[in-house]
């Protein structure tokens, strides 16, 4: 996957000859996990004290989500995929894992914190949604499989049109009526065809992409940033009174995401490495496309955590990325380490 190193939406361009992370490129990665934050706190400021500039485009979110998954699709060459055939059972394991541990630990964070109907529909639709793109540069900075992530997340993206809708009427249905099938159609629609079409254009124009590839990951992060202006604008008295609440319940969440990420592919008797990165693809959620959704079939409340998660999961990101990073030698070094776990322990 071709991606530029300097945004947190695509992977760096990392060969498989190359040494794990040039320092020029840990450098530009770093400034992007730290800037993309920083971007959607501004976004999300500008649209709680000047609702106005939301509400002018808030009739443009679908389209603002198409962009960044076009920009996504561009990103996409056929090598990502041909992981699934070398080594389908470690992309098996993230993608079941992305649909599994998610929607059940958003269905459980809701219950456990009585959360208003509308708040528990957003953060179950969260959890519902496939794997954010900015957990690929947070698996490079861990020193974790890059290559594996991209490949999950483009598959657990592929499929969303299906699952997401399936699994928000089954776990959040209770709370608020939600017709699945067109949210399916708004998916493919808002995902499926764009990233296809990028992937196509990418296929015949691979050079002309080549060029403007730098560009892209701010096109992305600029998109991203419109939709939370436009959410937060139409939040702004439930930020107000459930703000904190919102906060909780995303950073348990994304909390529970990494670490049953992680045991998910340990208790299956994958390598470290391996289960480093189910951690950061389950833990990282398209909160883009669950905030657009959520505005759309629920209410612009049920889109707050959605933008909160935005916001959070690129911070607890940075965060486990260094952890990850700091213990990556001592854990790859260990032959003990590398061993998959026997599942009684």
């Amino acid at each position: 996957m071709s991606q530029n190193p300097s945004s947190p939406t695509s992977a760096p361009p990392t060969p498989p000859s190359a040494p794990a992370g040039s320092t020029s490129e840990d450098r530009s990665a770093r400034v992007a996990v730290t800037v993309f934050p920083v971007l959607i706190l501004a976004a999300a400021a500008l649209g709680f004290f000047v609702p106005a500039a939301g509400q002018a485009i808030s009739g443009y979110t679908n389209l603002f989500l198409g962009i960044i998954m076009f920009a996504m699709g561009l990103t996409l060459t056929i090598p990502n995929f041909s992981l699934v055939l070398k080594r389908p059972l470690p992309v098996l394991i993230g993608v079941l894992a992305q649909y599994v541990v998610m929607p059940l630990v958003g269905f459980a964070v809701a219950w456990v914190l009585q959360l208003p109907p509308e708040l528990a529909a957003g953060v179950i639709l969260v959890g519902c949604a496939p794997g954010g793109t900015s957990s690929n540069v947070i698996n490079y900075l861990s020193k974790a499989d890059t290559a594996l992530s991209v490949t999950m997340t483009s598959i657990s993206t592929l499929i969303a049109p299906i699952l997401t809708p399936v699994l928000t009427l089954w776990l959040a249905g209770a709370y608020m009526p939600l017709d699945a099938g067109e949210m399916a159609l708004s998916i493919v629609k808002m995902v499926l065809i764009p990233v296809i079409a990028g992937l196509v254009i990418r296929l015949v124009l691979s050079r002309l992409v080549d060029r403007i590839l730098p560009a892209l990951p701010w096109v992305s992060v600029a998109g991203i940033s419109l939709v939370v202006i436009a959410v937060v604008s139409g939040s702004a008295d439930q930020i107000v009174s459930a703000g904190a609440l919102v906060l909780l319940a995303v950073v348990l969440h994304n909390a529970f995401g990494y670490l049953l990420g992680y045991w998910f592919a340990r208790v299956l008797r994958q390598p470290i490495r391996t289960a480093r990165t189910t951690s950061i693809e389950v833990g990282m959620q398209n909160s883009g496309l669950a905030a657009t959704l959520a505005a759309q079939y629920f209410s612009p409340a049920a889109a707050l955590p959605g933008a909160v998660f935005s916001i959070w999961h690129n911070l607890s990101g940075a965060v486990l990325a260094m952890y990850y990073r700091r213990t990556a030698q001592r854990q790859d070094a260990d032959p003990r380490d590398r061993r998959a776990p026997a599942v009684s322990r």
